[in-house]
Order: structure tokens, then sequence, then C-alpha cells
């Protein structure tokens, strides 16, 4: 059995996968908050688990934590490389690339082999990169992420409150103060994605991350929403 694990800014996301299964079909799976990182090893302790590929950029701690915790198999910290399961790092530095970056661009490559892409992952921040059709990392964006955008206007102006993203989105020019934010928030992170796509050409844009399902709402450009785009690079990383 084959532990993945996404330890991420907010949260830590986790998949078990049988061998020979295809990507994304998981036998359990599951996420924690920091806080809650001591109750993971309850989840694979009967599992089966023979070797692990973690993606950590969550820090030394973090990572520290989850090597007690991860069972005594062949672990494999993963990081950013220049080539790797069809997807080449055109970062100046390759290394210095986020291995979470890395990872989900190697997913949505894995899943869409034939199409040029741009891989959005909306979590603590929205990260957005692009893929041409060879398969080429050329580079990306990263801004704030949905709820930190509005934690922002909260925190640093006087009278404008705190909103929290719900089912619905706030379209256009909204006639009250929580829905102008949502909207100024969902149009800023809507309209970077889809500048994304203007520059990379025709392609088909991946969502991901947590704030996904809401910024989904404001595009106008196609998409393909995909749960744990991490974890789906992960495992054809550990596959190729």
């Amino acid at each position: 059995m084959l532990l993945l694990i996404d330890a991420g800014n907010t949260r830590i996301k986790w998949a078990l996968a049988a061998d020979d299964v295809p990507l994304g079909q998981w036998s359990d799976s599951g996420a924690v908050t920091h806080a809650e990182l001591n109750y993971l090893p309850a989840s694979w302790r009967h599992a089966g688990v023979t070797r692990a590929i973690v993606s950590n950029v969550a820090g030394a701690k973090v990572r520290d934590q989850l090597q007690l915790m991860i069972p005594a198999v062949d672990v494999t910290w993963f990081a950013s490389v220049f080539e790797m399961a069809g997807v080449r790092n055109g970062y100046r530095n390759p290394g210095q690339l986020g291995c979470d970056r890395f990872a989900a661009a190697i997913g949505a490559r894995a899943l869409e082999p034939d199409r040029a892409l741009v891989v959005a992952t909306c979590g603590t921040a929205t990260t957005i990169d692009a893929l041409n059709l060879k398969g080429d990392f050329i580079g990306g964006m990263i801004l704030p992420g949905l709820g930190l955008m509005a934690a922002s206007l909260a925190r640093n102006t006087a009278q404008l409150p705190m909103i929290v993203a719900s089912g619905a989105t706030a379209a256009g020019f909204a006639d009250n103060t929580d829905d102008a934010i949502l909207s100024g928030c969902l149009s800023a992170q809507a309209g970077a994605i889809e500048r994304a796509c203007g520059l990379l050409g025709p392609s088909l844009c991946v969502l991901s991350g947590g704030a996904a399902r809401y910024i989904a709402q404001a595009l106008s450009t196609p998409y393909r929403m995909i749960d744990n785009i991490v974890l789906v690079g992960l495992h054809a990383a550990a596959v190729k």
C-alpha cells in the first residue's frame, strides 16, 4: 500500500493507494489541520503501508513530526527537479519551485496529457501555473488565496467586516458590503486565472484546492475540477 501525503500551509491531506489502481482511486483518504496532526497515525496503522511519498511545504517542524508518524517504510520526500513524470521544470532554479506546485503540475499532466494546461490550486495561497503541450512547466503566478484576501480587508480597514464564502457567488456589482467584498475577491481570483489562460493561449484550466468550488462559479474559461491534485501528482510520480 502506498501512502501519499500533502502537507500544506493549513491542512495535511493524505491518501492510501493500492498497487496498480488508476490515479486518484484511493483506498482511503482524509485531511486534518496542523493542530490535529497527532490523529493521523491511527488512519494508517492497519493499512499495510509499504512505502510513502510526501510533499511538505509546511516547514521543518511538520516534517519532523511526520517523520515520526509515518510507518518504518521507504519514505520519499518529494522535491522539485528538472524533469519528472513527463513534466520538465522551466523554473530558473528548478529546486526553488514549490514541491506542491510541481506535484500539481505532474498530476494535471498525467490526467490531461494532450492539452496545454493552466493549473490553479486555490488554497491558503492561490497558485496559477502553466504547462505547454509538450509538458514544459513554463512558470506561474502566486497571489493571496480567497480567504487571505477577505481577511486582509477586514484586518487592515476600519469598518469592513470579515466575510465567509458561502455556496452562493456574489456576482458583479453588489448592493451590500459583504457581497461587495466577496464579489471583489472572487473577481480578483477569477481574473488572475483567466489572464493566465489568455497568456498561454488555447488550454484547459485544472482547478483544485479548498476554495476552487467558489472561484469556479466566477470563471468564464473552460475548467476541470480535480480534488487533491497534489496527491494525484504524487501518485503519478510514485508509479512513473
